[in-house]
């Protein structure tokens, strides 16, 4: 008796947790990733500088409050890819789908956002951090939808090139962003690029990890 029922505790804590990162994301733009630190985000969230760091244990995951949907995104769409689909054709798929609806895990971040990743050196790093964390996700996926042996580098190899594809499609899209292009142009631009890119790998990857 007298406890909050779990259901109202964990609406507290997401809300605690969606204020400190919006307060961060905004004194990260205003001030530079760089320059603001955990101690100015508590100050700003009205929260102590542990209650920060317990939400959120590095500086980067502020910026990047959506890295585990990132990280895991390419594994997740070839786990659920449709019967008779390659790995290959359901990330195709899956990131023509998130251009149409200008999806910020595939990029469209906006351009005030865009800039504030490219003037850290910090972030820049993480982002590579979290790709290759997202290729190595793939790998695993794809070894055991195959059956791979332990030693067959056919796994990484293949999820080296899936996420290759979606490293510099996510580029393409940062730049174009920088420049000042709406998203309505960055999406005619990457479904362009995105034919050409997953098109390059149609001829070894076309049969790669057919479902069933």
């Amino acid at each position: 008796m007298g406890s909050e029922p779990l259901g109202l505790r964990e609406s507290k804590k997401q809300e605690t947790r969606q204020l400190i990162s919006d307060h961060a994301t905004r004194l990260f733009i205003e001030n530079g990733f760089e320059a603001t630190t955990i101690a100015d985000i508590a100050v700003a969230a009205r929260v102590a500088k542990k209650t920060v760091t317990n939400y959120f244990a590095r500086k980067e995951d502020l910026a990047f409050d959506r890295q585990e949907e990132f990280v895991g995104g390419l594994a997740r769409i070839v786990r659920d890819r449709a019967e008779g689909e390659s790995a290959l054709a359901a990330l195709r798929r899956a990131f023509l789908a998130g251009v149409e609806r200008h999806d910020p895990v595939i990029g469209f971040s906006g351009e005030v956002f865009a800039r504030m990743i490219a003037d850290s050196p910090t972030l820049l790093a993480r982002l590579r951090e979290m790709q290759d964390q997202r290729e190595d996700a793939l790998a695993g996926l794809l070894a055991a939808e195959t059956g791979a042996a332990p030693d067959d580098i056919t796994p990484r190899a293949a999820a080296a090139q899936l996420g290759g594809a979606h490293r510099v499609l996510f580029q393409q899209i940062l730049e174009l962003t920088l420049e000042g292009h709406s998203n309505e142009r960055i999406a005619d631009t990457v479904t362009g690029s995105a034919d050409r890119v997953f098109g390059l790998l149609a001829g070894p990857l076309a049969g790669y990890a057919v479902k069933g």
